[in-house]
């Protein structure tokens, strides 16, 4: 059993994913037309709303059913599998992770398919500097069994930029766990999430602000 571990997410913690977005909405938009792009993200957020997570390979395929007649569609899958992740890492985050290494495990827990999200998770360098110890759900704060199953400790530090994944987790924790909100994307700076979760253990202005901390900002 570890004395502690350490639990990052994934999109809008260490990667932006909000401007991984944004490219593949200008992207849409200049090589199959506003039309085609609208569609995509009407698909997108229908299988969000319905499968729980961001099914962008999915959404990919549906495109293609319905306009089974434009082979063109096919490249959007090539531009989402070759995206340069590593391109989109947060200025500071494997320096974070680094910084909370010397005081427990270092283990990837996200959200995701079982596809793209690895696919980004290795790409973008997440993979290696985590050495391989990488957890992905559909959701993720539904699975802290299996959490404590494969990484037994006696304390879990969670660092996400949902609030309400947060306050989930510490639901279930309790005071085993600290969690980290870096208040950094859409999700973090929502208002209405922000009125209606309670606060984080620790709020960081940014992930790379982890470096500032020392361990006992983890402890009960």
């Amino acid at each position: 059993m570890d004395n502690i571990v350490f639990l990052f997410d994934v999109d809008n913690t260490l990667i932006d994913n909000d401007r991984i977005q944004g490219d593949l909405e200008a992207h849409l938009a200049e090589t199959y037309g506003e039309a085609t792009r609208d569609r995509y993200w009407a698909i997108y957020e229908e299988r969000f709303a319905t499968l729980g997570y961001a099914d962008y390979l999915g959404a990919v395929e549906r495109c293609r059913q319905e306009a089974i007649d434009d082979p063109r569609l096919l490249g959007i899958a090539n531009w989402l599998i070759d995206y340069p992740f590593a391109e989109r890492l947060y200025p500071g985050a494997l320096e974070a992770v680094s910084h909370v290494r010397q005081w427990g495990r270092v283990v990837v827990l996200s959200d995701g398919d079982a596809v793209y999200q690895p696919r980004k998770v290795d790409r973008s360098g997440l993979w290696s500097a985590f050495d391989g110890e990488i957890l992905i759900f559909v959701h993720k704060e539904k699975e802290l069994d299996i959490v404590e199953r494969l990484y037994p400790a006696r304390r879990y530090v969670v660092i996400d930029d949902k609030l309400r994944i947060l306050s989930a987790v510490k639901s279930v924790w309790g005071e085993r766990v600290a969690t980290v909100f870096p208040r950094q994307g859409r999700y973090a700076n929502d208002a209405k999430a922000l009125e209606t979760y309670p606060p984080a253990d620790v709020a960081i202005g940014e992930i790379r602000d982890i470096v500032t901390l020392d361990r006992d900002t983890f402890s009960p």
